[in-house]
């Protein structure tokens, strides 16, 4: 081969060039998880979810739900507020109340952290009780989750409150 090929010197200021990109894409992936979470609450929510029901504990779970969010887009980091395991039952709450059914997935994105950290939650929720797992009749793939009848019970005392 007549191409001789020079291996480049890493400098230290292109190093943490790539370590700055990295962490301004990072930001920007947990901005758009809070986006699609945002979206998906939004879409599964508004059709049914009239502007005040007869359902105060309903009510408020879906307001409080829109205020974190709002919280954390006005304060630009959702990492100042994490609360995943409140977020994952008051969409959950929510979806009860709806008669909709949620998947693993869309319980991650609706907890606003990532997928790894909301599975664990998910695990911790449902070994308290909390929430329980049923898998797809249709599709064995797919797992969906539920508020529990004692996790639903524990909801409706707090937000009655």
């Amino acid at each position: 081969m007549n191409a001789t090929f020079k291996r480049l010197p890493v400098h230290r200021q292109e190093h943490e060039a790539a370590q700055d990109t990295e962490s301004r894409l990072r930001g920007i992936a947990q901005a758009l998880d809070l986006l699609v979470g945002e979206l998906q609450l939004v879409a599964d929510s508004h059709p049914t979810t009239p502007v005040r029901s007869d359902d105060d504990a309903l009510d408020r779970a879906i307001q409080i739900y829109r205020d974190r969010r709002r919280r954390e887009q006005i304060f630009g980091d959702a990492t100042l507020f994490g609360e995943p395991a409140w977020d994952i039952l008051l969409d959950l709450f929510v979806a009860s109340r709806h008669e909709k059914r949620i998947a693993v997935t869309s319980a991650c994105i609706g907890s606003a952290v990532p997928a790894t950290t909301a599975l664990r939650w998910i695990k911790i929720l449902e070994e308290r009780g909390l929430i329980e797992r049923e898998v797809d009749e249709i599709d064995a793939r797919r797992i969906f989750v539920r508020i529990s009848p004692r996790g639903a019970e524990l909801m409706q005392e707090f937000l009655a409150g």
